[in-house]
């Protein structure tokens, strides 16, 4: 009798807490490992600064709907980790990062675990845009690749500034 009122006590604390991880309904659970597919700017990216290899980008969603992300990038030979916080705004989709100095749109695709995250941001008189087509795998979907062509049509951006990077899933630094 006593395992059994601890198994309905087990199964009802692990339900409360399941409860407590999922999202609201209005809104969408970023977190995990995302893996940028492609990429797009407004033009205003110099060549020497397109990625040609990209890492899985870590997120993680806090309890106010912020959102902790993680960025592994390489640079002058080695690995950098940069952590950043996506603010969340009033507006569903809609975050503010670095003292509001940047807005990032994210937009739910039609393919299953796919997003196109869209960042904006003015720097020295300069617009600047970029935007990624993010998956939960790092396989390449040809359906979600044609949305992010329809978005960037959408956006009157062009396709020529549209590349694909490749994947690593780590960072490793050769001696």
């Amino acid at each position: 009798m006593k395992s059994l009122l601890l198994t309905i006590l087990l199964l009802g604390l692990v339900a409360i807490l399941k409860a407590q991880e999922a999202p609201p309904d209005d809104q969408e659970d970023y977190s995990g490992i995302w893996y940028a597919k492609a990429m797009v700017h407004n033009g205003s990216l110099p060549s020497h600064k397109i990625p040609s290899i990209v890492f899985p980008v870590r997120v993680i969603a806090l309890e106010e709907g912020d959102l902790e992300t993680t960025v592994v990038f390489w640079k002058n030979g080695h690995c950098h980790e940069f952590k950043f916080m996506m603010k969340k705004t009033e507006e569903p989709g809609k975050y503010t990062a670095f003292h509001n100095t940047k807005v990032i749109h994210v937009e739910k695709t039609s393919v299953n675990e796919h997003y196109i995250f869209y960042c904006e941001s003015r720097h020295n008189g300069m617009s600047f845009g970029m935007g990624k087509l993010m998956g939960r795998d790092p396989d390449e979907n040809p359906e979600a690749m044609e949305e992010f062509k329809d978005f960037i049509k959408r956006m009157n951006l062009r396709l020529e500034n549209m590349f694909v990077p490749e994947i690593r899933d780590e960072c490793v630094e050769s001696d």
